[in-house]
Parts: structure tokens; C-alpha cells; sequence
């Protein structure tokens, strides 16, 4: 999906062109005075009547979107019942009516991932929508009272309609966390329209307005039973995220979130669902390819598996940094993108993910810490906690290198010593959450002596997503936000859709629903859950669904061998660093890895940042050479 809104409309051609990965099957375009809409289609729903644009049924009102609207069903059979009529079955023609309806909170009764833009001829007004918890993307560049607007980042650059020059301010955040929050990018002039926001723009006389249209901590309290509460909702979403005329998929490990998801779906499937799984070479623990076959086998699900090869994720690794539109540093991408084409290849174009059951349920013993030392915090500014509360010895961690980092910090009490420290004279209202992370620290650290564009990309503070008194009063909400909107979003659904789509299939998320978010967010307040087990909610919900051995298992996480990836990756590409497009962008001081000969510590833990810096070089490149390539274009009114 791409627009320009008071602009040169000629431009839509190129924007849809650089999106055919997003959408093979067909394209759409409407123009109207200075305003352009188009999409590239990818047929799930109405395979042969749900082109786009869609339109109401008079054509004064016009829509583009993106994603599904898995309740389309329930809402088309309210809008007939009001007079509606419509002209398709395609689940995204609801937006046109509901809009009739109930104007820009049209939103608010979908439920699904989607990103429109809807064109009102009547009242001049352009509506630009993004879902609740942002799975379907939307980048924006505004320019006066221009908007070129598309559903990748390398979409804007690859058109021409947006010219590549790296932020030094999202390279700060990108080294701290690994990846861009919203709604922040790191080119110069794009941002990213967060989840849940929408913008409308009256063109005459001309308007812009944007707004937060839903906000997870605005859930009510429920008072009822966890497991029985969270399980009725696993249920009821169920039948809704499935719906499709093409076959669906599942991206099967040998986790709890996953099975679950499979066996759900196979309830409304029965045997038309097919389960994918991605395996490594050289017999690493990281693959779950085994325990997902036993799974599979047992309840009757069809399975295929594919083995990754180290030199595969070694040679794919600089176009899948391109692929993922942001720079994220993150390695499992290569396996996301293998899985997805593997789907696509067995005639599977939509694939059910595990993506939010650790965010949503304390699945991270990393953020159930963040949790606890909020807590600690909070008593100790009130003076009932102090120093001896924090350094305390802790158990080791089972993993060789997680033990190695537990004797580093004492015991635990070093580590205890320097969060009693950071707590104390860290600001009031700044929530521990990403900054314990040892890259941030890192980051600090090194940013200022490896970055040529230090002095501007610190003004760009990293803490402010965490820092100020816009949070819930409760921090485990306040939490349980936070990571959806950054890490959850970001790193995982974001990564996951652009390479799901870079394959030309859609990827669906069930466990991050917003009617299951609303409910657990509502549960949490009721009755805090951060110090129970990891998960506990989501396994007593499924306890009966879910075969026991599944429970019994491990946590391993989506997680490729690393350790030898990197060596293979860096063996690769990491001469690309000292003279690459980051140098000769003025982003990284010249000579800063000079002297890099070897990429890892005596136990194979790659340096501090190299992997960030890597990623944003060959980010880089792809995106020089995207723009390089684009046709020349009049970007101006």
C-alpha cells in the first residue's frame, strides 16, 4: 500500500512497483486532484472480486488497505442489517461502510491487523489508519504539506520518492537497542506511524491532525479466574484468524506458544493445516526440529523441515539486513525468512506465528527481573529498601556462557551493587527496562569514540521511551507496554512481516489480539502475575489443549547457533566495515575497526556492538544501491 497526498501523483507507479514483493497478484490505483492511492495485492480473501480500491455505493468514498480484518463476517452482517450493500466479499470492504458509519472511528470495531488509507471525495479528507498493536507497517515522509506515504521503508527509498541519508538519531537508538523504535527510523525525513494512531487530513482547507486511537492500559479491571478468562479468549480468536480461501501454515518449534497455535488451528482446520519448521546443521541445541516433529506426529499434523546450512545464513546475510526494512540486529532473520520461503513454495500463502506469549505473559525471565526491580525501587525511594535488599547471591544460569556472565558479576552481587547504584541516582520517573541490557551499556559506552555523527545523534535520547510520568501507576503495565510497543513490535512482528512478505506470504499473529491483550491486561490489574512462573496464565489456558510434553520442555527461544554464524558472517563481511557506506556517510569514524582481527571473546561472545554495526552496513549499502537504482522522480508539488 503507497500514497502521495498533495503531491505529484504520477509518483504511485513507482511506489507500487517497489512493493510487488508485498503484493504479486494484481495492483490498484485511484486518483483524485493531488491525491494518489495504489496497492499491490496479495489474494487471501475473495480471491476473485476483492480488488482494490474498494469503494462504497456511491464511489465518493475509495479505500487501499493492508492486512485482514478477521472479524469481517460479524461486521458485514451489522452493516447489511443497516442498509448497506456491497459489491464484494472481501473483508477489507468493511472499513468503506463502517466509515459511512461511524467516520475515523471506524477503527475501533475492527479486529485484525490492517494499515488503509481511505479517500473521502466529499469532504476532501484523507484517512490514514495503522492497527492497535502496529502488525501491518506504515512509514510516513512529510515534506511542507506534502505525505508520500508506503508499507516499507525501502519501498520510499526503491521509488525514488524519499532519498537515502542515514539519521545519526536512530543510529543512537538502533546501537542501544538493536533495533529502531517507533516512531523513529533511521533515514533522515521518515518516521513511522506508531500502532494504534491514526492521521486524517483535510486538504481544503488544509489539515493535519494525528491521534492515538487505543492505548492496552486502558483495559478495564476483570476480576475472574486467569486460566478460565485467558482460555474462553484463546477460543473465541481462534475461529477468527484462520479464516481464508487459501491454505494456511504454521511456523512450528518445539515451544509452548507454537503448539498451541498449531492445535487451534487445527480444531477449524481439521487437516488442512501444514506445520514448517527450520532445523541447523551440525546437530546444534538451537534445533527444535525434533521436538516439533514429535509434536506433530502425535496430534496429526502434516510437517515439513528444512536444514539451514552456517555458510547459507553467511552468503544471505547482507540481503536479509536489505529484506527486513529496518536495521535490526537480530540473526534468527535468516531463519524467519527461510521458514516463510519454504511455505511459499508448498502452495501456503498466509502462516500462523507464536509472536507476543512471552511479551504478554512474563515468558522473558529478563523482564519478570525488570518487574521485580521496579518493585524494589519503588521501596527503596520510600526508604524500605536499601543496600542490603539488592547485593545478594544469586543461582547460576543453567547455559555455559550465562554461567560465565553470572561469575563476571560476582555471584550476582556486582550486579547488585551496580543496579543499587543505577536506582539511586537514576531519574525519578525512569522505569529499569532496556538500559540493564549489557549492549545499552555498551552503547554508552563506545557510541561516542566509533560514531562520526556523535554530536548529533545524541540528541536523540534512547531513555525517553522509559523515562516520564506517562506511565500506568502500575510498572508491571507499564512493562508489559513497553516491550510490545518496542521489542515485540520492532524486533519480532515487524521482522516478521517484512520477511514473510519479502516471500510473498502474510503471517498472522493470534496471541497478539487485542481483545486477548485487553483481557490480560484487565487480569493483571486485578491480581499482579510477575512472580509467578514464566507463563503461567497462558499454560493453565491451555493445559487441555496442548499435549503435557510440550510443558515439560525447556525454553530455548527462536534462536539459530549463533556462535557459529557469527564467525561465518564475519569471515564474510567484516572488511565491509572499514571502508563501507557508513564510513563514506560520515556515520562511523574512519578507522574505528581498523583493528579488528578477531569478531569474538575466548568464548565465542562476539564483541560489543560489532553485530550492530554490521547489520547497519550492509543495511546500508542495500539501501544505497536501492536508491541508486530508483527512476529519477519530481518530488516536490
Amino acid at each position: 500500500m503507497a500514497g502521495i497526498v498533495d503531491g505529484d501523483t504520477q509518483l504511485i507507479r513507482h511506489l507500487a512497483d517497489a512493493l510487488v514483493h508485498r503484493g504479486p497478484d494484481g495492483e490498484g490505483f485511484i486518483n483524485h486532484e493531488h491525491v494518489a492511492l495504489g496497492m499491490r495485492r496479495l489474494a487471501i480473501i475473495d480471491l476473485q472480486g476483492g480488488w482494490q480500491p474498494l469503494f462504497n455505493e456511491d464511489k465518493s468514498i475509495a479505500l487501499v488497505a493492508n492486512g485482514e480484518i478477521y472479524n469481517f463476517v460479524e461486521l458485514r452482517r451489522d452493516l447489511e442489517s443497516r442498509g448497506h450493500r456491497f459489491h464484494t466479499r472481501s473483508d477489507c470492504e468493511t472499513i468503506v461502510h463502517l466509515y459511512e458509519e461511524y467516520g475515523s472511528d471506524c477503527v475501533k470495531h475492527l479486529r485484525g491487523m490492517f494499515a488503509f488509507a481511505l479517500l473521502d471525495r466529499t469532504k476532501q479528507r484523507v484517512l490514514i489508519a495503522r492497527d492497535r498493536i502496529g502488525e501491518k507497517p506504515l512509514y510516513l515522509s512529510w515534506k511542507g504539506n506534502r505525505l508520500v506515504f508506503a508499507s516499507e521503508l525501502r519501498g520510499l527509498i526503491a521509488s525514488g520518492a524519499v532519498p537515502f541519508e542515514i539519521d545519526p538519531g536512530g543510529v543512537n537508538l538502533f546501537m542501544h537497542y538493536g533495533f529502531v523504535p517507533e516512531p523513529w527510523t533511521a533515514v533522515r525525513g521518515v518516521e513511522k506511524l506508531p500502532g494504534g494512531h491514526l492521521v486524517e487530513i483535510d486538504l481544503r482547507p488544509w489539515r493535519v491532525t494525528q491521534r492515538c486511537w487505543w492505548r492496552m492500559e486502558d483495559a478495564p479491571p476483570i476480576d475472574a479466574d486467569p486460566g478460565t478468562t485467558v482460555r474462553a479468549m484463546l477460543e473465541e480468536l481462534s475461529s477468527l484468524v484462520v479464516r481464508s480461501d487459501v491454505p494456511v501454515g504454521i511456523a512450528l518449534s518445539g515451544g509452548v506458544d507454537s503448539s498451541l497455535i498449531a492445535m487451534l488451528a487445527q480444531r477449524e482446520l481439521h487437516d488442512k493445516v501444514t506445520a514448517f519448521s527450520i532445523g541447523y546443521e551440525g546437530g546444534a541445541w538451537q534445533d527444535e526440529t525434533g521436538l516439533a516433529k514429535e509434536f506433530a506426529d502425535q496430534v496429526g499434523i502434516t510437517m515439513h523441515v528444512r536444514q539451514m546450512r552456517t555458510q547459507e545464513a553467511a552468503d544471505s546475510f547482507a540481503d536479509i539486513c536489505f529484506k527486513r526494512d529496518d536495521p535490526t540486529a537480530d540473526l534468527a532473520g535468516a531463519s524467519y525468512f527461510a521458514v516463510m520461503q519454504m511455505a511459499r513454495e508448498h502452495g501456503v500463502p498466509v502462516m500462523l506465528m507464536g509472536h507476543g506469549g512471552d511479551e504478554l505473559f512474563w515468558g522473558y525471565k529478563w523482564l519478570r527481573d525488570a518487574a521485580i526491580r521496579c518493585e524494589r525501587r519503588e521501596k527503596m525511594l520510600r526508604g524500605e529498601a536499601g543496600l542490603a535488599d539488592y547485593v545478594t547471591l544469586t543461582k547460576p544460569p543453567v547455559s555455559w556462557t550465562g554461567a560465565i556472565d553470572w561469575l563476571e558479576n560476582g555471584c550476582g552481587l556486582a550486579k547488585g551493587w551496580r543496579n543499587w547504584r543505577e536506582d539511586k541516582h537514576s531519574h525519578r520517573h525512569q522505569l529499569p527496562f532496556w538500559d540493564p541490557h549489557n549492549t545499552w551499556r555498551f552503547a554508552d559506552a563506545m557510541a561516542p569514540n566509533i560514531l562520526a555523527c556523535w554530536d548529533e545523534a545524541r540528541l536523540t535520547d534512547a531513555t525517553a521511551l522509559f523515562r516520564g510520568e506517562q506511565f500506568y501507576p502500575r510498572t508491571d503495565i507499564s512493562l508489559t507496554k513497553l516491550v510490545s510497543e518496542t521489542y515485540m513490535s520492532v524486533n519480532g512482528i515487524a521482522q516478521g512481516d517484512r520477511l514473510s512478505m519479502a516471500t510473498s506470504v502474510e503471517s498472522r499473529l493470534p496471541l497478539v489480539d487485542y481483545r486477548l491483550i485487553e483481557t490480560v491486561i484487565g487480569l493483571r490489574k486485578a491480581r499482579p502475575d510477575h512472580h509467578l512462573p514464566a507463563k503461567a496464565w497462558l499454560r493453565e489456558a491451555s493445559r487441555d489443549i496442548v499435549p503435557k510434553f510440550v510443558f515439560e520442555r525447556t525454553k530455548r527461544g527462536f534462536s539459530p547457533p549463533w556462535r557459529r554464524w557469527y564467525e561465518a558472517i564475519f569471515s564474510r563481511h567484516i572488511g565491509d566495515l572499514r571502508s563501507g557506506a557508513l564510513v563514506q556517510s560520515g556515520i562511523l569514524r574512519k578507522g574505528a575497526y581498523d583493528n579488528v582481527t578477531r569478531t569474538t571473546d575466548w568464548l565465542g561472545r562476539p564483541f560489543p556492538l560489532l553485530i550492530h554495526m554490521l547489520v547497519l552496513e550492509c543495511w546500508a549499502q542495500g539501501m544505497s544501491r536501492a536508491s541508486a537504482n530508483a527512476p529519477r522522480v519530481r518530488t516536490s508539488p
